[in-house]
């Protein structure tokens, strides 16, 4: 059975910096792309960046395009999320998602998922 899990999440004030990790246990990662998700109270969950399962393949939203990147260090089962510049609107829980083959960087692409880890930006 496929198991996410995701850590790195907490509370930082406007302009921290905070790096989220995505691991497996179950299956290695190497074959799978990642993406990166986040929901905030109210709202729609949303993409954020994916990574295709070579690492070859980047993309982000362009709500965050320059302050996260998404990286991916496969001999730790392990994708990375590191996130700077954070802003009070960035406040959610955010998500890392497993496909083999997404057909696009979107939430109905991705079939295994993690069970979250918020972070909250506040002064």
């Amino acid at each position: 059975q496929l198991r996410i899990v995701e850590s790195g999440g907490g509370s930082v004030q406007p302009g921290g910096s905070l790096r989220l990790s995505c691991a497996a246990s179950g299956f290695t990662l190497d074959y799978y792309d990642i993406g990166w998700f986040r929901q905030a109270p109210g709202k729609e969950r949303e993409g954020l960046s994916c990574i295709s399962s070579s690492g070859g393949r980047v993309n982000y939203v362009d709500s965050v395009k320059g302050r996260f990147t998404i990286s991916r260090d496969n001999a730790k089962n392990t994708v990375y999320l590191q996130m700077n510049s954070l802003k009070p609107e960035d406040t959610a829980v955010y998500y890392c998602a497993a496909e083999l083959f997404p057909s696009n960087c979107q939430e109905r692409s991705f079939g295994s998922w993690g069970q979250g880890t918020q972070v909250t930006v506040s002064s």
